[in-house]
């Protein structure tokens, strides 16, 4: 019985060994070496040499343009990820009835979550906005004056938002999946009632669906917050036009790769992981106010 079980033990430690290792070699070991750093100053060409928390108490006391990434990212996260989010819902009901074609719109309507981080989406909307781009085109034909999107701060971070609404794919397809888990006999049952469609929206698709919105939610934050390639590319990896796209992976990029100071740039990671952390937290906090669990009597 002992030789059965250590060679039980024995084969289900070779099938997890590959992400045991992966772990420790990726995740682990990188992110102690990162804390680690994040006390040093290290240029990647020198030892690194023990500076104590100068990295953390310099990126909030000294450090103009850090304080300018967190802004941006604030806004970038706190603008996009509810349009994105109200996005999604809109198109997954559109596409929570009944018709032939609605394999291929939900395809289609995909799609974007496929694409949109890509390197070269981000270049076709750097083109799209341009001076001579599509979106001006279409505004001088109703009259509106060419929008300088490279050259004003705002309208720069707006096309940043902009991109991250268009990405909405993943949030669709999981508000889907909540939309078709909602039972029918609630709608039929209301609409004997007389209720219309607002009521049915507020009364029973908003509260059933609020364990997605919050998986959504969470989900979406996290990923707002680590969004690089669309900034990096529409602004050519400089944060312009006035630093209006320098997003705090942008920036902790430049500190890492750009500048070389790798201590710098791993405390930044740090205070982005607490932050991240902190919001995440608040999020599941307020969850018990407005989540409905239909396991926990509605609560």
């Amino acid at each position: 019985m002992k030789s059965l079980s250590l060679r039980n033990n024995l084969v289900g430690y070779t099938f997890i060994s590959p992400f045991v290792i992966g772990f420790l070699i990726f995740t682990l070991i990188p992110a102690a070496a990162s804390l680690y750093f994040s006390f040093t100053d290290y240029d990647l060409l020198s030892a690194p040499s023990w500076i104590g928390l100068e990295n953390y108490t310099s990126m909030f006391t000294s450090d103009d343009r850090y304080m300018q990434s967190l802004k941006v990212t604030m806004l970038y996260v706190f603008l996009g990820v509810p349009l994105r989010l109200i996005f999604a819902l809109f198109v997954a009901m559109i596409l929570n009835t009944t018709s032939k074609a609605v394999g291929l719109y939900r395809t289609v309507y995909y799609l974007p979550s496929i694409i949109g981080g890509s390197v070269a989406v981000s270049i076709m909307w750097r083109n799209l906005f341009g001076d001579q781009g599509v979106i001006n085109v279409m505004l001088n034909s109703i009259g509106i004056d060419s929008v300088r999107w490279f050259g004003d701060p705002n309208a720069a971070l707006f096309m940043l938002v902009t991109l991250s609404v268009w990405q909405f794919g993943s949030s669709m397809l999981i508000f889907l999946a909540g939309l078709k888990n909602i039972p029918t006999e609630l709608y039929e049952a209301s609409g004997v009632d007389g209720a219309g469609f607002f009521t049915k929206f507020f009364r029973i698709t908003l509260p059933m669906l609020t364990p997605i919105i919050l998986f959504n939610l969470i989900m979406q934050l996290i990923s707002a917050f680590m969004t690089f390639v669309p900034a990096y590319i529409i602004s050519k990896g400089e944060g312009g036009p006035l630093d209006g796209t320098l997003l705090y992976s942008l920036y902790l990029f430049r500190q890492a790769f750009v500048f070389f100071d790798m201590g710098y740039a791993s405390a930044m990671a740090w205070v982005m992981l607490i932050i991240v952390g902190v919001l995440t937290a608040a999020v599941f906090a307020t969850s018990k106010l407005w989540v409905h669990y239909e396991t926990e009597g509605g609560r």
